[in-house]
C-alpha cells in the first residue's frame, strides 16, 4: 500500500495561480492550470484577451519591488521603486520560466463549469468541451476582473464607464476637451483623475468621492514609504493603529487641506489611497473636489453638497465584484464580496477546495498568495490538516473581527487583511497546528492504493488530468 497525491486543478494563471502552482511543483504534485487567456499574469497582462485586466497604460504599481519580490525569486536589482505594469508582467515570466511553470497550463482553456461530485472531487467543464476529474480544486481566478457599477437615481445622458475600460487618454474614447467626472477616489481614481487632469487635454476634471480618503505618499525621508510599514504581532494592534493615526496628518496631511470633503473615517479605517501627484493636482486647481452624487439628470450631476455640474463623461472607479462564474450561483458565491473561507482559503465543510489570492492585503498581495501557497502544498501531500467545521466557523468570525472590525462596512473593505499578522499566524500557530492534526490522523492523504494505481494515478494527472 502506498499514497498518490491529487490529481489538482488550478483556475487561473495569475499570481494566484502561478505561486499555487509553483508550491505543488516544489512538493511533487501533478496538478493543471486551466487559463482562459493565452497569457499568464491575470490582471498585470495589459491588454489581456480574457478582459481581465485593470491595468491603464501608465499604471505603475503603488507598492515597492522591496515589498513586491517573491522570498525565493528577488525582482531585479535594476527594476525602480515603482514598476510599471510591464515590468510585473516581464518579472511574472520570469517567474513562470524559471520554475518551468507553463508546461502545467493550458491556454485558452478556461473553466467553464466547476461541480462538486457526490463522492468528493470535481468535475470540469473547459472551453474546449471537455470535462475533466480532478480531486483538488483551486480556485485563484482573481477579484480584480469584474467592474462594481453605483447605482444613483435618476440617468445620464453622456458617456458612462467603468475604470476597468480605460486604457490612455485616447483609448476607448477621445478623453480630450471634455467635462469628466471621475467617481471614487481609490489609487485607479487617482491616477485616471491625475492623468486627464493634464492642462495639455484641455479637459474640466471632477473628481467625487463618497467616503473620502487618506492621502499617503509614496516616499518618506527619501525612501519608498512602504519601506517603514510593518505591524508587529506582538504589540497590540489597535495601538499600533492609533499611533498611524497620530502620524498621518504631520507625514502626508489632511485630506480637506487639499479641499477634499473629511472623510467618515479615522486612518486605517479604510484603505488608504497612494498618490504623490493628486495633492498636486488638487492644489494647482487641476481637479475639482465634490463630495458624493445625489442624482443624474440629463448632462447634469447633483451633488449631496446642493452643487451641480454638467458633464459630458462620467468614469466609474468603483471597486470590482468578487465573482465565480464556473460555479453555480447556489452552491458558491460572494453576494455584497462577503464569503466566509477559513485563513481566507477554505469554504467550511468541502475540503477537496481551495481558494487563492482572494485578500485585500495591505501592503501588496504578492508576498501574501506566497504565504498561502505554502500551505496549500503542505496541505496536498497531508502534512497539513484542516480543524473540525465548528471550530472553522469561530475562527472565521474571530479573524473577520480582528482584520475588518475596524473598517467601514464596504463591498471593498470585506477581504482587507493586514499580510504581516496573516504571515505571522499562519507561520506560527496555523500551519504548525495543522501539522500536529495531520499526524494525529496518521498522515494519511486523500487516498490509499496499491503501487500500482498509484502509479496510473500520477500518470493520468501528469496527462492534465482525466478526461471523459
Amino acid at each position: 500500500m502506498t499514497t498518490y497525491l491529487p490529481r489538482t486543478a488550478i483556475i487561473g494563471a495569475g499570481i494566484s495561480g502561478l505561486t499555487s502552482g509553483k508550491m505543488l511543483a516544489d512538493y511533487g504534485v501533478p496538478y493543471t492550470c486551466f487559463e482562459s487567456s493565452d497569457r499568464i499574469g491575470g490582471n498585470w497582462a495589459f491588454g489581456n484577451p480574457n478582459g481581465h485586466s485593470s491595468a491603464y497604460r501608465s499604471l505603475h504599481i503603488d507598492t515597492s519591488r522591496h515589498q513586491l519580490s517573491f522570498r525565493d525569486f528577488p525582482m531585479p536589482d535594476d527594476y525602480p521603486d515603482f514598476p510599471h505594469h510591464s515590468q510585473i508582467k516581464a518579472y511574472l515570466d520570469s517567474y513562470a520560466e524559471a520554475f518551468g511553470l507553463l508546461d502545467n497550463i493550458e491556454f485558452r482553456n478556461g473553466v467553464t463549469h466547476a461541480e462538486r461530485l457526490d463522492d468528493g472531487g470535481w468535475e470540469l467543464s473547459t472551453e474546449r468541451g471537455e470535462r475533466r476529474r480532478f480531486d483538488l480544486l483551486i480556485v485563484a481566478n482573481g477579484h480584480h476582473w469584474d467592474p462594481r457599477l453605483p447605482d444613483f437615481p435618476g440617468t445620464f445622458d453622456g458617456l458612462e464607464m467603468h475604470a476597468h475600460h480605460y486604457i490612455d487618454p485616447r483609448t476607448p474614447h477621445d478623453f480630450s476637451g471634455k467635462r469628466i467626472l471621475v467617481v471614487g477616489l481609490g489609487n485607479s481614481a487617482a491616477d485616471i483623475a491625475v492623468e486627464l487632469s493634464s492642462k495639455a487635454l484641455d479637459n474640466t476634471l471632477t473628481l467625487s468621492t463618497r467616503s473620502s480618503a487618506w492621502i499617503v505618499p509614496k516616499y518618506f525621508a527619501g525612501k519608498p514609504a512602504d519601506k517603514y510599514y510593518h505591524t508587529s504581532p506582538h504589540i497590540p494592534v489597535a495601538w499600533q493603529r492609533k499611533f498611524m493615526q497620530a502620524m498621518q496628518p504631520m507625514t502626508a496631511g489632511r485630506p480637506e487641506s487639499y479641499g477634499l470633503p473629511t472623510p467618515n473615517h479615522k486612518f486605517f479605517e479604510a484603505h488608504p489611497t497612494q498618490s504623490v501627484e493628486l495633492p498636486l493636482r488638487l492644489g494647482s486647481g487641476d481637479i475639482i473636489p465634490k463630495p458624493d452624487i445625489a442624482s443624474l439628470d440629463g448632462e447634469t450631476v447633483h451633488f449631496v453638497d446642493g452643487t451641480s455640474s454638467d458633464f459630458d463623461v462620467i468614469i466609474y472607479a468603483t471597486g470590482y465584484n468578487i465573482t465565480f462564474p464556473f460555479f453555480d450561483p447556489e452552491f458558491i458565491s460572494a453576494p455584497d464580496n462577503r464569503i466566509d473561507l477559513y485563513k481566507r482559503m477554505f469554504y467550511p465543510g468541502i475540503d477537496d477546495l481551495i481558494f487563492a489570492g482572494f485578500a485585500q492585503a495591505v501592503p501588496t498581495l504578492f508576498p501574501f498568495v506566497e504565504c498561502q501557497s505554502r500551505l496549500i502544498g503542505a496541505y496536498a501531500v497531508g502534512r497539513y490538516r484542516l480543524p473540525s467545521t465548528d471550530e472553522m466557523y469561530r475562527t472565521i468570525e474571530a479573524d473577520t473581527q480582528y482584520y475588518t472590525g475596524h473598517m467601514l462596512d464596504r463591498p471593498r473593505h470585506t477581504q482587507q487583511l493586514d499580510h504581516y499578522l496573516y504571515e505571522h499566524d499562519m507561520r506560527t500557530t496555523e500551519i504548525p497546528a495543522g501539522r500536529r492534526r495531520a499526524a494525529a490522523d496518521g498522515g494519511a492523504t486523500w487516498a490509499q492504493v496499491d503501487t500500482h494505481e498509484a502509479a496510473a494515478a500520477h500518470a493520468v494527472a501528469a496527462g492534465a488530468g482525466e478526461q471523459r
